[in-house]
């Protein structure tokens, strides 16, 4: 496999091994995460089924409503009815 030398500073250097043996793995396997993770399109853009198109659009929130809050809620509903 053909090697990539990158040039960094110290303490860049200490947090990269830090976070791959975090994650178990080495530093040239999270480097290569990355970039293959950095290919994949925005979230914006990833196309979406034709299920999920109908469906989207069916719930309107008002514009003072926070999406988790009213999460939240519909989750206590659900469980707190089944108990």
């Amino acid at each position: 496999m053909p090697k990539l030398t990158l040039s960094m500073d110290n303490e860049t250097i200490a947090l990269a091994r830090e976070l791959a043996a975090a994650s178990g793995v080495s530093v040239s396997n999270m480097v290569a995460r990355m970039i293959h993770a950095m290919k994949r399109p925005p979230l914006g853009k990833i196309r979406i089924g034709p299920i999920a198109r109908r469906a989207s659009g069916l719930i309107r929130m008002a514009p003072d409503e926070d999406e988790r809050e009213t999460l939240a809620d519909a989750l206590i509903d659900k469980y707190e009815s089944s108990k």
